[in-house]
């Protein structure tokens, strides 16, 4: 069966975000005063076929520690769903 597994990389909390603070202040020059924080990542979809959702899960928690986030300093999400309902 196809899966996709979407997957949300960002960066952990007591790492610095240059980009997220550069979001902010292009934000609040925009007249958005009141944004307070910004934290950017990435969404990476991966279509797979697996037996199974915990195995197509299981299968992008491998990707993404091997390959799709760096471990050291980002955290990931993973949402599974079968192609039927994408």
């Amino acid at each position: 069966m196809q899966y996709k597994a979407e997957i949300h990389v960002t960066l952990k909390r007591t790492v610095n975000d240059p980009q997220g603070l550069a979001i902010r202040g292009g934000l609040h020059s925009l007249g958005y005063e009141t944004v307070e924080s910004v934290r950017a990542g990435k969404f990476i979809e991966v279509w797979l076929e697996a037996t199974s959702a915990e195995e197509a899960r299981r299968l992008a928690d491998e990707m993404s520690d091997q390959l799709l986030a760096n471990p050291v300093i980002e955290d990931y999400a993973i949402a599974i769903a079968d192609a039927a309902t994408s």
